[in-house]
């Protein structure tokens, strides 16, 4: 396949080369012998470019513009208009990237002025030459950079579907992942709730002077055996073996009353004030409350043990608050009771997927409080701004659209740009070529008929006078005419003609003539 796609390479490029050297050798069987040195220099150089237009596309564009530049400053040389048109858009097709072409574009710009003023001694070839540059080498350029652009976008829009096929093959994984790791916070909050409150019991019954050793030797180990059943279960709260098991769960019937009731029961002070109608709440508030609140008070249990608890559940029309605090404790928290700090940033993401928000926090008395505000407006969660964030697929499509939007834009309104630039360029090059072509009033008396054009064009200004002037008449027959601005911007002009290289005649014609 490759030897294949190697042969067709090799035949593109014969094919362009004879594409692009057809004009200069057609003129080489014309009668003028300049054509011939001109084809016997440009076919050898236009094989380079071919050679080089693969990996160096802009060096191979550089070619035609030089020869085109050799013999015209302007370009206008029909000899390699194919060449500037071929190589120009094959340039824009294969360079990956654009500053170079512009750096190329200016450079080419640029050179034209001292060309046109040197060697044509005429600044209106200047925006001659940009004109030409711009349709036979910018529009081509840009015409092939579209090309390149459009298949990038057309590959593109096939990884984005080879994406999105693979994404809806891995949907169903990610939805198990998704609620396994829901099932495990689960676990973690209430089976850890429940063996914290035995451990608590379990601290509290080891106290009691009612006990002789060997029991409370007893109560000791299974205080300890509650605290190694938490850590035990923190290690392996990510492994759910099988897809049908129903790891434990919240009792359906469990609400915050009788959460409360199971922490007082375990020996914890605990008052529960309520404001509003904290009853009908959606499912996904409801249990984001019972998780904020079974959390927080096992927080206080292991961290705060013998402080009070206050628990503060506040709804008004719109927003559902939780506020647990503890108050300050002197205490060391409970031993042989492990804690993973992995509790408060699930209670975050629970309560943010909720679209709430979540608060933790010392106080300034020096207790600690939890605060979560849930959004319980007409029993329907609002999803938070940033809630669902767009996909990788998503994003590279919406680039890919921005930059179709903006490639399509720029390859109308580049050369309008570059067009209108020109167009304003003629102003002051109209004004600086009016300017030069000032014939100084002394200098004009002291020319003399039947001088030689060489010791005449010493005194003479750089540029001639664009056109005659209004009222001239024309140039006698058999002689070459050239005109001079007596003033700038001036109505009328100082005419010389020459017959073999001689001045024969001088006269000021048009308005004061």
């Amino acid at each position: 396949m490759r030897s294949v796609s190697g042969r067709l390479s090799r035949l593109f490029d014969l094919g362009l080369w004879l594409v692009v050297c057809a004009p200069p050798i057609t003129a080489a069987f014309s009668p003028h012998g300049q054509d011939v040195v001109t084809a016997a220099v440009g076919v050898p150089l236009l094989g380079v470019a071919v050679a080089l237009s693969r990996r160096w596309p802009l060096v191979a564009l550089a070619v035609p513009v030089a020869l085109s530049l050799t013999l015209d400053p302007q370009m206008l040389t029909p000899l390699y208009w194919t060449a500037l048109v071929l190589f120009g858009y094959l340039a824009g097709h294969r360079m990956t990237t654009v500053r170079p072409a512009l750096w190329f574009f200016a450079a080419v710009a640029a050179a034209g002025l001292p060309l046109c003023v040197l060697v044509l001694r005429d600044l209106w070839g200047w925006p001659t030459q940009l004109l030409t540059l711009l349709f036979a080498v910018g529009l081509p350029w840009l015409l092939g950079r579209y090309r390149r652009q459009y298949a990038e976008l057309v590959a593109t829009g096939w990884r984005l579907a080879d994406r999105l096929e693979r994404e809806q093959r891995a949907s169903a994984d990610r939805a198990r992942i998704r609620e396994r790791a829901r099932i495990a916070g689960d676990m973690h909050d209430s089976l850890g709730h429940d063996l914290t409150l035995i451990a608590v019991r379990a601290s509290a019954l080891e106290l009691d002077p009612g006990l002789d050793a060997r029991q409370q030797a007893a109560v000791g180990e299974l205080r300890e055996a509650a605290g190694a059943a938490t850590e035990r279960l923190r290690e392996i709260i990510g492994v759910l073996r099988a897809d049908d098991e129903r790891p434990p769960r919240v009792p359906s019937t469990e609400n915050v009353e009788t959460l409360v009731e199971r922490v007082r029961d375990s020996g914890i002070t605990i008052t529960l004030e309520r404001l509003g109608d904290t009853e009908d709440l959606p499912p996904m508030v409801g249990l984001a409350v019972r998780r904020v609140l079974q959390e927080a008070l096992t927080n206080a249990a292991k961290h705060a043990p013998g402080a009070a608890v206050h628990v503060r559940l506040v709804r008004d029309e719109a927003i559902l608050g939780l506020r647990v605090v503890n108050d300050p404790t002197t205490a060391a928290p409970l031993p042989g009771v492990a804690s993973g700090g992995s509790g408060l940033v699930g209670l975050d993401e629970r309560v943010r997927l909720a679209g709430g928000t979540l608060r933790t926090g010392s106080t300034p008395e020096g207790g600690f409080e939890v605060v979560a505000e849930l959004p319980v407006a007409g029993g329907v969660i609002p999803r938070p701004p940033g809630a669902v964030r767009p996909t990788a697929s998503a994003v590279e499509l919406a680039r890919a659209r921005r930059q179709v939007r903006r490639r399509l834009i720029q390859a109308v309104m580049v050369p309008l740009a570059v067009l209108a630039g020109i167009l304003l360029l003629m102003i002051p090059i109209s004004f600086a070529r009016s300017s030069f072509s000032v014939l100084d009033r002394d200098r004009y008396e002291r020319l003399t008929v039947g001088d030689t054009r060489d010791d005449v064009r010493s005194r003479l200004p750089a540029f001639t006078r664009d056109g005659l002037p209004d009222g001239a008449p024309p140039a006698p027959r058999g002689e070459e005419c050239v005109y001079y601005n007596t003033r700038t911007a001036s109505d009328d002009a100082y005419r010389l003609c020459f017959v073999h290289g001689r001045l024969v005649s001088k006269a000021i014609v048009g308005g004061s003539g």
